[in-house]
């Protein structure tokens, strides 16, 4: 009964947020009221973008007079992490209408919410550190990957929390930025790199960027930790792109799995029963993207799409295990090609391979690991054309291995698909 009336209390405060909310949109009810892309996002990235928006709007206004003011005037003038640093809290223990947006059926915090967040607060981030004083133009910032977010405590949704991040690593058009969350009592439960690149407004090619200065011992680790992982991306690229012993590899870890897959393909009856297809754990979904997701830029923000793939994954490892599995990681995410208001988009999901043991790379103690992929591609019907313009990596654990079946190939492609995940993931876990 207790509960019940606490339930309702909060019932009562959400419908008392929600009704003033009502009275102040209904400015937009006016005929010569304009609107932004904030408007239509959840409260925290509204309130970032409207902080961007803010220097976006001094920056564009600044004059040679008031230029001297800025304390950056030169693109080569070096700036240290602290310059463009952001914070923004999570005020859920007084905002009962904030923690109702955050709000998981499991009364967990909406992962999905918080990567939109995530992409929004990096974004300012990586604004305020290519801006510079005078009548240099600013660059078009965009989101190319996330190399990593990994979840360590799983806070309440009623504690407040910080998002917080700062630039690690400057290279000569892309920038690394590290991203934390805390909550009260479990410290940093979440932990993120993102990759942004900068473009020329007119011609969309790369532009320099300004070079950072690290100052303390942590920041330099930080800065040579960065300045690994862009080698190591470029070299894989290289290696990916040559008859390489990287190749060669792949090739004959493929065809081994592809072996083991043949029995199963052609005599279904008589198959290992802990095993199943890869094709026979997919899910998919489209839509069409709406003005109402689209970024500062009128591009469909890049969070969003986040939250959407993040979702469709959990689907596909709850449709998968049976049970509702726990998030612990983001592996890889890529921004191939832009997408914009009216695209068709097709999202497929699909286990790409288990650890029904938790493997080498024991992410989520013992517990079974469902690596799931998700491919988000931008249709054109009336062109008879299709593109990939996203590419997301999630890892998600299951209370129990019991319903955890390995998944085998159904084509050379599909295997591999799931040899390079698998010696990525143990490229990132530190294993090779």
């Amino acid at each position: 009964r207790e509960r019940e009336r606490e339930r309702a209390k909060m019932l009562f405060n959400y419908a008392k947020m929600a009704c003033k909310r009502v009275k102040v949109d209904a400015r937009f009810m006016s005929s010569g009221t304009t609107t932004s892309a904030g408007d239509f996002q959840n409260p925290i990235v509204a309130q970032l973008w409207s902080m961007r928006a803010e220097a976006k709007a001094l920056h564009e206004s600044t004059t040679p007079t008031t230029a001297s003011s800025h304390p950056y005037t030169s693109i080569t003038t070096p700036r240290p992490p602290k310059y463009s640093s952001c914070s923004i809290s999570y005020p859920f223990s007084t905002n009962p209408f904030l923690r109702e947006t955050y709000r998981s059926p499991w009364d967990e915090v909406r992962i999905g919410k918080i990567l939109e967040d995530l992409d929004a607060c990096a974004g300012n981030i990586a604004y305020k550190h290519v801006v510079v004083g005078g009548n240099w133009s600013a660059p078009i910032i965009v989101t190319a990957g996330i190399d990593r977010v990994r979840v360590q405590n799983r806070p309440k949704v009623d504690e407040d929390m910080v998002l917080e991040g700062e630039i690690s690593w400057v290279g000569k058009s892309s920038m690394e930025i590290s991203m934390r969350v805390k909550g009260e009592g479990v410290g940093n439960w979440l932990e993120a790199a993102f990759t942004f690149v900068a473009r020329d407004k007119e011609s969309n090619l790369a532009m320099g960027i300004v070079p950072l200065l690290p100052e303390t011992e942590e920041e330099k680790e930080n800065f040579e930790r960065g300045n690994d992982r862009a080698e190591m991306k470029k070299e894989l690229r290289r290696m990916a792109a040559s008859q390489s012993s990287y190749t060669l590899e792949v090739e004959k870890k493929a065809r081994e799995f592809l072996k083991s897959a043949l029995s199963m393909q052609k005599m279904p009856s008589l198959s290992p029963k802990d095993q199943v297809l890869m094709s026979q754990t997919e899910l998919h979904n489209a839509f069409t993207a709406q003005p109402q997701q689209r970024n500062m830029h009128n591009r469909i923000f890049g969070g969003f799409l986040m939250r959407r793939a993040f979702e469709l994954a959990f689907a596909t490892a709850y449709n998968f295990g049976g049970c509702k599995p726990r998030f612990v990681e983001v592996d890889d995410i890529s921004f191939l090609t832009p997408v914009d208001v009216g695209d068709l988009m097709v999202f497929h999901s699909r286990v790409i391979y288990t650890l029904p043991d938790g493997g080498q790379l024991k992410l989520d103690g013992d517990k079974p690991l469902v690596m799931i992929e998700v491919d988000a591609f931008v249709q054109e019907p009336a062109r008879y054309e299709s593109h990939l313009s996203n590419k997301f990596h999630f890892t998600f654990s299951l209370p129990t291995a019991h319903t955890c079946m390995r998944v085998v190939p159904d084509n050379m492609d599909d295997a591999k698909r799931q040899v390079k995940r698998m010696m990525e993931d143990e490229r990132q876990a530190g294993i090779v």
